[in-house]
Order: structure tokens, then C-alpha cells, then sequence
């Protein structure tokens, strides 16, 4: 339900390059706390036109602290939760030999192409669309028809074409050579 607040209450107004930091521990279950601010993480996503481009956090490396937070997911899935995850043991297992102090971001290329054919949810332009039916996809139309926009010119002289079906992977074909008109 955080969430679903988040994204309609403050993710939608993030209209310029905007990041979103410290986020509450319940919301990213394998993100190491903050250092100095209980009941947060240490997490950011940066967001352009109310778009997640990118999602970065310095990685939990605390086995006890990651099994806590794995059987919080546990049941908040056993309540209904889709989005919660079942305990990871490999993982945990993993973690009691040692993690250094590890972080990273992650800007995959399914984020950029939602951003750059204006898109709104990631599963519009998924290279391998889920098994489960999804309801909300235009089927049968690529992803510039589906929100009815055709490529633009950059600068007059540079043009980005990205394409999608639906039951294809994504091509993505970009001309970044000026060209002569």
C-alpha cells in the first residue's frame, strides 16, 4: 500500500530529474539500513517525467537482519502481498560466509525505452513479456502505436526509433549521424 501512495502522491510530480532517497526499510527488503536514520534504508531511484530511471542501494550484508526481513516478505506474502518475495535460503546461506560492504545501481535497458517511447509502465515494453496475461497491454501493437506516437527528430538532424511487439523482442535502431537533407 506504500507503494501505491508513493507512486501516485509523489513519483507523479517528479516532473524534472529528480531523485528519491532513504526509503522506508518495509519498501526494499535487500537494501542495508541507514547508517543514521532509524526505520530507513539506504536506497535512492532517480526519476525524469515521472519515470524510474534508475534504482540504487547499498546492499543489506547482515544474514540475521536479511532473514528478518525475508520472513517479513514471507508473510506479508501469505496475506495477499504479490509483490512480496518467499525467503531466499541459498541466499542466506550465502550472506553467513561474509558480504563486504557492496552497493549498486541498476538502469537496464527496458527502463530507458519506456522513457524514451514515453511510456508509463515498464511492462509495455518488456523484450519477454510474463506468461500471465496482462490485461492493460495493447496486443498486436507495437509500442509506438499503442500510445500513438511516432519517432521525432533530435536537433534537427538526429533521429531515435524504438520499436516493440508484443510477442518480439524489442529492436532498438538509432541513426546518431547527422543527415544530409
Amino acid at each position: 500500500m506504500l507503494d501505491t501512495l508513493v507512486g501516485e502522491f509523489l513519483e507523479s510530480t517528479c516532473i524534472n530529474p529528480t531523485f528519491i532517497m532513504s526509503h522506508p526499510e518495509m519498501m526494499s527488503p535487500l537494501a542495508k539500513y541507514h547508517r543514521s536514520k532509524p526505520g530507513l534504508c539506504e536506497r535512492f531511484e532517480a526519476f525524469v517525467a515521472t519515470k524510474e530511471i534508475c534504482n540504487a542501494y547499498t546492499e543489506l550484508n547482515s544474514p540475521a537482519v536479511q532473514r528478518e526481513r525475508f520472513d517479513e516478505q514471507a508473510r506479508q506474502k501469505d496475506q495477499g502481498d504479490d509483490e512480496a518475495q518467499l525467503i531466499d535460503e541459498n541466499f542466506c546461506q550465502s550472506l553467513e560466509y561474509g558480504l563486504p560492504p557492496t552497493g549498486g545501481w541498476g538502469m537496464g535497458i527496458d527502463r530507458l525505452v519506456m522513457f524514451l517511447t514515453n511510456n508509463y509502465s515498464i511492462k509495455e515494453v518488456l523484450a519477454f513479456p510474463m506468461m500471465k496475461e496482462d490485461k492493460t497491454a495493447h496486443h498486436g501493437k507495437s509500442v509506438l502505436e499503442a500510445v500513438n506516437s511516432k519517432p521525432q527528430p533530435e536537433e534537427g538532424n538526429r533521429m531515435i526509433l524504438i520499436s516493440a511487439n508484443f510477442h518480439e523482442p524489442i529492436s532498438l535502431t538509432m541513426n546518431l549521424q547527422p543527415t544530409n537533407q
